[in-house]
């Protein structure tokens, strides 16, 4: 056996799960690299907010005490700028990141104690050239060696003091942004982790949605044109596309099923009933005495009749082969009242019978009126072979809830109670059923047409006392 075409197919789904995999695993990495991506520029934002704030406050803070021109420690007046630079200088510790910085005439006069590292600015003489001699408030960013540096500037004086001094609040914000830094690498490398999870998981999930493609696939491969009987796996509690499709596709065979019975069971039922007047047909021709009038006369006539009973028995099971295939089916809005009194202008023409119309329905109805009439008249024509001349048979329907019964009903001999089923099978006809032109497929023919409107056919009969045929038949056909 060559293994290669299941190996293939093996492969088809496993490319199919990997894609699946793929893009869910794209769609998660993008997604987490999007979250990262705004959370880090959220928190530098933040970052940057609150050191623009602390410049602010703190620069607001030193123009505060060099404005009252008292020295907070001593409780002194200053003496000079260079006092007033040493002494706001030294009473404020530099916060992490931060720095402090005086100069005095455009030179450096000290910088600040700081609780970090050092890093210094008193030796760059690029920021010294930027601050040094600043004459209003100012602020801005300067990139030094060690990072960028976000700074504000005060300009200091003092009366009788010629000198001119400079305060100058720094901030080290790559140091500041080493947080959003760390939070952003931390969030990337969760992310990976999860990344690595979903994608289990989808690979895992992928083979469970991708099952039932695989049973479809194994059903359709088990399938041969002489057992149509496997269907597609369907849990009850699936209500998804894939359901949906198996639902579907087991439907479809059931109507390829359905058709290829009704063509076996008619080539069986043709050639099991055609077997004997061609069997008759030859034997009679087999001894024709061609030199015999009469005998030619005779066997042509015999020849013409069985050739009319054979046409006639393939008609039959050609309506009965229709009346089997739902797809046929033709519904629409049926006035049943009207139906009922059309049907029963047709059926008087039969044969001569004391014909009655019993009840009518005033409803409507969905169904195929065409086979309805198809099925009433069968079971009217049926009951006329069972009755004689002035005996009564009677026609009536009624809507009973959401169900309409049309009753055909006679005086006959009615059937026997181990008749009541065999006289629907093909080709059958009860114990007591007089001789008549017909293939015993008429029953047959107004079951079928019942059972594709969603129906069926009862059987109500007392040997002696007629019986009563009735199309028990849902209102709206499927």
């Amino acid at each position: 056996m060559d293994a290669r075409p299941e190996g293939r197919r093996a492969g088809r789904v496993t490319a199919a799960r990997t894609r699946i995999v793929g893009w869910v695993l794209l769609l998660v990495l993008a997604s987490l690299g999007v979250v990262t991506l705004v959370t880090w520029m959220l928190l530098i934002d933040e970052t940057d907010s609150r050191i623009d704030e602390a410049l602010h406050s703190e620069i607001a803070e030193f123009a505060r005490v060099a404005a009252t021109g008292v020295n907070p420690t001593t409780g002194q007046p200053y003496g000079s700028v260079d006092e007033i630079l040493r002494s706001v200088i030294a009473a404020n510790v530099a916060r992490p990141n931060e720095t402090i910085v005086g100069y005095l005439d455009g030179e450096f006069r000290r910088e600040s104690r700081r609780s970090g590292p050092q890093v210094l600015l008193q030796h760059d003489p690029g920021f010294r050239a930027l601050v040094a001699d600043v004459r209003t408030p100012s602020g801005g960013s300067y990139p030094s060696g060690s990072g960028e540096v976000r700074w504000s500037a005060l300009p200091v004086g003092l009366a009788g003091d010629p000198a001119t001094g400079v305060i100058v609040i720094g901030y080290f914000t790559e140091r500041e942004h080493g947080f959003a830094n760390e939070a952003a690498r931390l969030m990337g490398l969760v992310g990976v982790g999860t990344a690595l999870v979903t994608a289990v998981g989808a690979w895992l999930v992928a083979g469970r949605i991708l099952r039932p493609l695989r049973d479809v696939a194994a059903t359709a491969r088990t399938i041969t044109g002489t057992d149509l009987s496997r269907r597609v796996p369907q849990h009850a509690r699936a209500r998804d596309e894939i359901a949906e499709l198996a639902g579907t596709l087991n439907a479809m065979l059931d109507r390829v099923q359905s058709g290829a019975q009704a063509q076996r069971r008619f080539v069986d039922d043709a050639g099991h009933e055609l077997r004997t007047p061609i069997t008759i047909v030859r034997g009679h021709l087999g001894v024709l005495n061609p030199r015999d009038p009469d005998d030619v006369a005779g066997t042509v006539a015999l020849v013409d009749d069985e050739l009319e009973r054979m046409n006639h028995l393939v008609s039959e099971m050609l309506a009965l082969t229709r009346a089997e295939q739902p797809a046929l089916l033709r519904p629409e809005i049926v006035d049943v009242a009207g139906l009922t009194r059309e049907l029963f202008g047709k059926l008087t023409a039969l044969a001569d019978r004391d014909w009655q119309l019993e009840s009518v329905a005033t409803v409507r109805a969905r169904l195929d009126p065409h086979r309805i009439t198809q099925a009433v008249v069968a079971l009217a024509d049926n009951a006329t072979r069972f009755t004689g001349p002035g005996d009564r048979i009677a026609l009536g329907s009624e809507a009973v809830g959401d169900r309409l019964l049309v009753r055909v009903a006679d005086s006959g001999p009615g059937v026997a109670p181990e008749d009541h089923r065999r006289v629907f099978r093909r080709f059958a006809r009860g114990a007591d059923a007089p001789r008549s032109d017909g293939a015993g497929l008429g029953l047959s023919i107004v079951e079928a047409i019942a059972t594709t409107h969603g129906g069926r056919v009862r059987l109500e009969s007392t040997p002696g006392h007629g019986a009563t045929f009735t199309l028990d038949l849902p209102r709206s056909a499927p």
